[in-house]
């Protein structure tokens, strides 16, 4: 038996989640934005006692590591690295884009099994972090920032169907010139989406380091400077 907690603050979103082989046992979440210092914590705590409740033990801790939000992500993994540092129990690092890719997987009506599976996070103005894996989830194309044109995606084959999910989706739809494409636009990632990667993982021991690990940005972090409001007399 496997008793994972999932961490998952790249969004809005703030969400913990227990799994115990594969199935949610225990989730919560909030979507009231930048949250995620104050809820975390709590969320962590219930989701602790929970496990006490059923008297079992960790097996692991399972975290989102981005990209998305550079806040929620430091956040969510500095949480993790506690959890798994105080409990002695392996880290385990689930890329965001991997997730909703799965989401995506899963939120489909019909699958034909050869879908090409594209997430997309919102990183402002027309710029989205985005890859594109098969699902077996081999990357296609790597994580990468991509700033949206007509042009987008257009180098994929015409006859695979594209399935776009996460927020950056519904500024895509008006600019894409994509043949044979669903869109998914209000999914986002949540702890509850974490459990089969997170199993998987544990079952091929593929864990991160606890001291060394960071989050997946793909970029820089470029912080805004607030315009200085200055009255003229």
């Amino acid at each position: 038996m496997s008793v994972i907690l999932n961490i998952e603050t790249s969004s809005q979103i703030c969400s913990v989640a227990v799994s115990i082989d594969g199935q949610i046992e225990f989730h919560i979440e909030s979507e009231e934005p930048m949250m995620h210092a104050k809820l975390l914590g709590l969320y962590v705590e219930k989701a602790l006692a929970d496990v006490a409740r059923r008297e079992l033990k960790l097996d692991a801790v399972a975290v989102s590591l981005g990209p998305g939000s550079y806040t929620g992500l430091r956040i969510g993994l500095s949480m993790a690295k506690g959890l798994a540092y105080s409990q002695n129990i392996p880290l385990i690092g689930i890329p965001t884009l991997e997730l909703l890719a799965v989401k995506g997987m899963f939120g489909l009506h019909e699958s034909e099994g050869d879908e090409l599976l594209i997430p997309m996070i919102d990183a402002r103005r027309m710029e989205v972090y985005t890859a594109v894996y098969d699902t077996g989830l081999n990357p296609i194309v790597e994580p990468t920032p991509l700033i949206l044109d007509s042009h987008s995606y257009t180098e994929l084959p015409a006859d695979k169907k594209k399935v776009f999910v996460g927020d950056g989706v519904d500024k895509a739809k008006g600019v894409l010139n994509v043949e044979n494409a669903v869109f998914l636009s209000s999914f986002m990632p949540t702890a509850m989406d974490m459990a089969a990667l997170a199993e998987r993982a544990i079952r091929k021991s593929q864990y991160i380091d606890v001291a060394y690990s960071t989050p997946i940005y793909l970029k820089e972090y470029q912080a805004t400077t607030p315009k200085n409001k200055v009255l003229s007399m």
